[in-house]
């Protein structure tokens, strides 16, 4: 069954946030705070080793009640249902979206086309877990007969974000194997991964779900180019594996068909790290640190399906984005994770939440006429507050910003993780409060400047404050926090889409580039002369012809 499709704008909810936001939207969030003692306890949600705070929001308990009276009038119990139960919600693909089915366990039943998908699913994982067994044992050797040390994901978009992202975020966590991305189509991306690796010790992992994907395919060609300067034919399938449907394309490339990884069309590319696509991480990190961030990605997913909406994290995220988004018109989010490993995080949910949820067309196919989607950034903690903390304290902007921080260091350095979580605490604490005229004031005071220095430079070091933060405190980085906590950005993108009426997942924008890309490729080879181009783009390609 399709969802439903309902203009939010015409709910009764909708209606009343809408005078809800008239009387709250001034408020600061100090007075909030100082009118309610319980506010901190209220707006926190504890579950698991995650701890989170929202009650450095712009929102009150009657906020979250009538949000989630929103989320209740659109019917988001039944999008949930539909989502894990593999019901085609991706209508404009004609598809089911189950990456949730990817880490459900083996006694669990999901049905596509009348077919139960789990024994499959775990089918594959066994698969992944004995080839990365042999690879990391070294009893899967390259054609010389001597042990990989090396592995190269080939991919882009899904197929390099995701698997790049978690290696980097675990890589505490890797193993002896020295992991590399290829995913730009620039051929200076691919020379410089390959300038010092010894093709007879390194695996390549090609991953397209079509194995058309030029990216892809430009990069993984020229590596077998090179591969083949001083290997023999034979030795590709020794070398080279791929996850992909196409199994025709991929042994006509050379790779042997037991080398195949099978993908489904249900699981969009974005989400596709839990799936065969995730087999670089089994490589990089061992297959039982896997198999832990699908277990904790899974614990997400029953805390996401059965918690009530006012203690569901993902659902009160999303609503959030909503709230600031759809009334007080803030056009961003920052995402800043207190810890370095999560330095592609921000890059990562970029993709999920903006390929997702940029859309302008209502599952009715009609114009909407709100905001939809929100523009994602954010670096780590401390070095984004000597970046671009500057603009989230004192600029014009009200940017709503997640922070993400974990009680634990991994090599236990606790000098430095106290000094680095002070920053974290510090930061929605001023956020919050600000500093006002008579703080600036009284910050002079015993100094040696005159009435009117202080006069002329007291507005500048004014805070306003009032800027919104939602803490995110767990427990520790593991492979299984981590699932949790891309599981719970996975959600509440479902929810946004959920309440914007929108398609969450296709892409269709992503399409016209690549194919006007492909007409002006033939051009510069001289392979057709019928390009019709507006005059700038004319001029652009005249220069790079001339130049070249």
């Amino acid at each position: 069954m399709a969802l439903k499709a309902t203009n939010p704008t015409t709910t009764n909810a909708w209606k009343k946030l809408q005078a809800h936001f008239e009387t709250i939207k001034a408020q600061h969030l100090k007075t909030l705070f100082k009118s309610d003692t319980e506010r901190a306890n209220d707006l926190t949600v504890k579950w698991d080793d995650f701890y989170v705070d929202f009650s450095k929001n712009r929102i009150t308990t009657e906020t979250v009640n009538l949000l989630v009276e929103l989320a209740n009038e659109l019917d988001l119990k039944d999008a949930i249902s539909k989502y894990f139960k593999g019901d085609i919600i991706n209508a404009t693909e004609g598809r089911a979206v189950l990456h949730t089915a990817l880490r459900a366990p083996k006694d669990a039943t999901v049905y596509v086309d009348g077919e139960n998908v789990i024994p499959e699913i775990h089918e594959v994982k066994k698969k992944i877990e004995n080839f990365t067994n042999a690879v990391v044992n070294g009893d899967h050797k390259g054609f010389s007969g001597k042990a990989i040390t090396d592995i190269v994901n080939i991919g882009i978009g899904g197929s390099d974000l995701g698997p790049a992202m978690v290696v980097d975020s675990l890589q505490y966590y890797k193993n002896q194997l020295a992991t590399h991305f290829v995913s730009n189509v620039d051929g200076d991306h691919y020379q410089e991964i390959i300038k010092n690796l010894n093709p007879e010790t390194t695996l390549f992992v090609i991953v397209s779900k079509t194995f058309t994907t030029q990216e892809t395919l430009s990069n993984a060609n020229s590596i077998r180019a090179w591969f083949l300067e001083s290997q023999p034919t034979e030795a590709v399938s020794k070398h080279f594996v791929a996850v992909s449907t196409n199994i025709e394309s991929v042994k006509a490339f050379g790779i042997d068909e037991e080398n195949i990884f099978p993908m489904k069309d249900w699981v969009g590319g974005r989400f596709s790290l839990w799936s065969a696509v995730g087999l670089s991480i089994s490589l990089a990190l061992g297959y039982k640190h896997f198999e832990s961030l699908l277990e904790g990605a899974h614990k997400m997913d029953e805390h996401f399906k059965t918690a009530d909406f006012n203690e569901n994290i993902p659902v009160i995220s999303a609503l959030l984005t909503v709230w600031y988004n759809n009334f007080f018109e803030s056009e961003s989010e920052a995402i800043i994770p207190y810890t370095q490993y999560l330095n592609q995080f921000a890059t990562y949910l970029q993709q999920g939440i903006m390929e997702s949820n940029g859309k302008s067309v209502d599952r009715n196919g009609n114009k909407v006429n709100y905001q939809t989607g929100t523009l994602i950034w954010g670096e780590p903690g401390t070095n984004s507050q000597h970046a671009f903390f500057q603009l989230i304290h004192q600029g014009t902007k009200l940017i709503p910003t997640d922070f993400i921080g974990y009680v634990n260091s991994l090599y236990g350095n606790k000098d430095h993780h106290d000094k680095l979580m002070s920053n974290y605490f510090a930061q929605t604490e001023a956020l919050m409060n600000g500093k006002t005229e008579e703080e600036v004031l009284a910050e002079f005071e015993g100094k040696t400047m005159s009435k009117e220095a202080i006069s002329a430079l007291a507005p500048f070091k004014i805070f306003e404050g009032n800027k919104p933060t939602t803490s995110l405190l767990i427990t520790k980085l593991t492979p299984e926090s981590l699932g949790k906590l891309i599981a719970m950005y996975e959600h509440k993108i479902f929810v946004q889409g959920i309440i914007w009426n929108i398609y969450s997942y296709d892409q269709f924008g992503v399409e016209l580039g690549k194919q006007l890309a492909k007409s002006i490729l033939d051009e510069l080879n001289n392979t057709s002369k019928d390009g019709k181009h507006d005059a700038s783009t004319q001029n652009l390609l005249a220069f790079y012809m001339n130049n070249c």
